[in-house]
């Protein structure tokens, strides 16, 4: 039982629970004091709202650093050992993203409208002044930070700069120090207070049914974009996919247990060095590099949430022109997320708050909603990698690559 309530999910549904039950309670709380009724509910809230906007100001702050800290060394990482096959990978990694994202974008503006979402913004109750405002202001903006994170990352390959390649990898080590010991701690108790502000606003106790809904949806989602993955795969090899799908059930199940591709990584290498279709030097290149930067169900789910809450949190769905940009966009994000529960969305906040336009209140619920079904997401992307790898095989094969030794096997 202890183990189950220090997992990320279980905390993340325990804000939610506490934080919706807080807000209902205080919504109603007026008390009888010196003769006059206060309303100690609304005080209660101003220490919750200011709270709440101390922790956005601290991840705000973060989103630059994890931008930086993680697509930089990847391009330095990716540059120094460039080849046909990895520029081959690096290609089919993105564009798998960016249409997963585009499959989920046109699957929003044609169910969403018909969810009959209210806009939350009517007819709520009216959220006190915060305290104070301490705002904690980003060292750079997240489009600079990713321009700096491109060019710094090109430069040092290209002057073959080793220290600052070192730096960059050592940079990366202290930014995720940073997100798994404060950021995913905070992010419970920013849940909560987020939850907290809606259910006093009243828009939770009418939203809620429409967020397990739309997880379903996404689910499905996963499992058609895996297989239109492995029916092209299947179309350019000549092999059938079903032979590297078949193996793959218990990368599946370890991808929804951790949340996480790194931790899934040795399984997922067994499971494809089983598969008799699949090269056994393009497994040992194609899934440890497909780990970390094919992120396709991550990606489906995303711009699909994304949609939701602009439904729900502001009464409308963005733009086309928006939602395109924000597609492109969060495919190169996608390239340098960091490897934790949520990393995802946690590295393309600022593009959701600069792109999209949402606020403390969108960006939180977005975290939340994501995070109850990443392990899907995850299990997802997982999959999705033996596609990919089935496309570098084929294509090592019809272009008379030679096979390297296998070190697995």
């Amino acid at each position: 039982m202890k183990k189950f309530f220090d997992s990320l999910p279980a905390r993340l549904i325990l804000g939610v629970i506490a934080g919706i039950a807080v807000g209902l309670l205080c919504a109603g709380l007026v008390l009888p004091i010196g003769g006059q009724s206060v309303d100690v509910g609304s005080m209660a809230m101003q220490v919750i709202l200011t709270a709440k906007n101390l922790m956005n100001s601290l991840i705000s702050f973060c989103v630059p650093l994890i931008v930086i800290g993680f697509i930089a060394p990847s391009i330095t990482r990716m540059r120094s050992n460039a080849s046909r096959m990895l520029g081959l990978a690096l290609a089919l990694a993105y564009v798998s993203s960016v249409c997963a994202a585009f499959l989920s974008m046109a699957a929003g503006y044609l169910i969403i409208p018909g969810l009959s979402i209210q806009a939350a913004a009517e007819g709520l109750r009216q959220l006190p002044e915060l305290l104070f405002n301490l705002e904690i202001a980003p060292l750079m903006s997240v489009m600079s930070a990713l321009v700096f994170s491109v060019l710094i990352g090109l430069a040092a390959t290209w002057t073959r700069a080793r220290a600052i390649t070192q730096l960059l990898e050592e940079f990366q080590q202290v930014v995720l120090s940073v997100v798994t010991r404060v950021v995913i701690p905070v992010l419970p108790f920013f849940i909560a207070t987020t939850f907290c502000s809606l259910a006093y606003e009243g828009s939770i106790t009418r939203q809620l049914p429409i967020f397990l809904v739309v997880i379903l949806i996404v689910v499905a989602g996963h499992y058609v974009w895996m297989a239109v993955l492995y029916a092209l795969a299947g179309l350019y090899s000549g092999a059938n996919p079903l032979e590297v799908v078949r193996h793959y059930g218990p990368a599946y199940l370890t991808a929804v247990g951790t949340m996480s591709s790194a931790a899934t990584l040795a399984v997922a290498l067994r499971c494809a060095h089983k598969s008799k279709v699949l090269r056994g030097d393009m497994v040992d290149f194609g899934i440890p590099l497909f780990a970390n930067i094919h992120l396709c169900g991550s990606v489906l789910t995303e711009v699909f949430f994304v949609m939701t809450v602009s439904k729900v949190l502001y009464g409308s769905l963005p733009s086309l022109t928006t939602m395109l940009l924000f597609c492109i966009l969060l495919g190169v994000f996608a390239v340098g997320a960091p490897g934790v529960p949520g990393g995802t969305v946690m590295a393309s906040l600022g593009l959701i708050v600069s792109v999209v336009g949402f606020d403390a209140t969108g960006t939180g619920l977005m975290m939340t909603i994501f995070a109850l079904q990443d392990s899907f997401g995850t299990a997802c992307n997982v999959t999705g990698d033996g596609a990919l790898t089935l496309m570098l095989t084929a294509y090592a094969d019809k272009h008379h690559i030679h096979e390297a030794h296998s070190q697995i096997s």
